[in-house]
């Protein structure tokens, strides 16, 4: 197996893992009130090379109570790793770590920078 094919593969396992823990918790398989209270979405995950490990970027839709989610996730890991471990065909179980998708409020920081008057001077000055 080729480096480029073993990459692809890392993917597309991270991919399919996102796929079915958005499944679940759009579903609410889980049974606990914060996650059934919380719409969440699962914005990307990061399998390490040997595929025994995960880490699941996530945000609450609204951005409410992002660490009452994220610690109700973490509670509910080893359920959440069972159901992924049925549906993903590896050799492996992967461990799930949740982290927080701060990309969005990054996104919104830079839009606010390219919107303030200073910089929109600037950017009208050059054309």
């Amino acid at each position: 197996m080729t480096e480029e094919t073993q990459s692809v593969r890392v993917l597309r396992v991270g991919e399919r893992v996102r796929h079915v823990l958005s499944e679940i918790l759009s579903r609410g398989d889980v049974h606990d009130d914060v996650l059934a209270s919380h719409m969440t979405s699962v914005t990307e995950v990061r399998m390490t090379p040997d595929l025994r490990h995960a880490t699941v970027y996530v945000k609450p839709l609204l951005g409410g109570d992002e660490q009452e989610v994220l610690k109700a996730l973490k509670r509910n890991g080893r359920y959440l790793r069972g159901e992924v471990a049925k549906r993903v065909n590896t050799k492996y179980a992967a461990d799930l770590r949740f982290v927080l998708d701060e990309s969005f409020d990054e996104g919104g920081k830079i839009d606010q920078l390219l919107r303030s008057p200073e910089i929109a001077r600037d950017l009208d000055e050059e054309e």
